[in-house]
Formats: structure tokens, C-alpha cells, sequence
């Protein structure tokens, strides 16, 4: 089956970058898949951001980073135009174990859902593609 989402990882930690990108391409077969080093630069991404209208944007959004961290990252989308927002789903990719955070994370209206690095590839084909059976090997 054609994957018919594109990723943005935004996560300010290179090998956690590789790891995701490299479960997204060899179990789900997702190869459209960019990555920024913080908040900002995400931000930045989706405003040059030109939306197909025959895919969806997954943001796979880490917590802690430098310059702007995931929270600020989503306070800062909150003011984006709705429009770009369209066909956007926001899954927190976080080893964090801090509670303020995870009860942050689960109780933003933008955020889908916290999910614990490495990403639980089964566990999130299953969110993304409800009604198929699992794509993993």
C-alpha cells in the first residue's frame, strides 16, 4: 500500500532522527520524511509548507530541545492559519518521564498522542492506518 502521509520529525537529537526515520522507511514504507533540530525550525518548515492535497503531515514532535521546545513549538502553531493546519496530526515522540510533562502532552487538543522513543512502530501503524491490518513485518 502507497503511504499517503509525509513525516516531519522535529527532534534536536541526530541519532533519534536516523533511528525514527529508518523504522518509518522499513516498516511502514513512508519515504517522504524531513527532519528540523527544534521548534523553530519547525515552525519555519510549515510556513513554506505547500500541502498536497493527496497526503497528510504527520509531525513526530520531541519535547526537550534547545531554542524552542515542543510545548512552545505548540503554542506557537496554535496561532498558525487553520487552513495550514488541515490534514496536520501531532504525535509527541518523547523519552521523558517528567509527569507535568506527559499530563502537558495528553492534554493539548493538537496532540494525538505521547508516544515513548524509540518510536513503537506496530503501535503507531495502527493509529495511522486504523483500517488495515498492521503493515509491519
Amino acid at each position: 500500500m502507497k503511504s499517503n502521509y509525509k513525516i516531519l520529525i522535529i527532534d534536536d537529537n541526530i541519532i533519534d532522527q536516523i533511528i525514527t526515520k529508518q523504522l518509518l522507511k522499513k516498516t511502514l514504507g513512508i519515504s517522504e520524511i524531513c527532519t528540523v533540530n527544534n521548534g523553530k525550525q519547525g515552525i519555519e518548515w510549515l510556513n513554506n509548507y505547500k500541502r498536497n492535497p493527496e497526503e497528510s503531515l504527520i509531525i513526530l514532535l520531541d519535547i526537550k530541545m534547545p531554542e524552542m521546545d515542543g510545548f512552545e513549538f505548540l503554542s506557537e502553531y496554535e496561532i498558525l492559519p487553520e487552513e495550514l493546519k488541515k490534514e496536520i496530526q501531532i504525535f509527541m515522540l518523547s523519552s521523558t518521564l517528567d509527569p507535568n510533562d506527559i499530563t502537558r502532552a495528553k492534554s493539548n487538543k493538537y496532540v494525538k498522542h505521547l508516544l515513548s522513543k524509540p518510536l513503537p512502530v506496530k503501535e503507531f501503524s495502527e493509529m495511522i492506518y486504523p483500517d488495515s491490518s498492521s503493515k509491519t513485518a
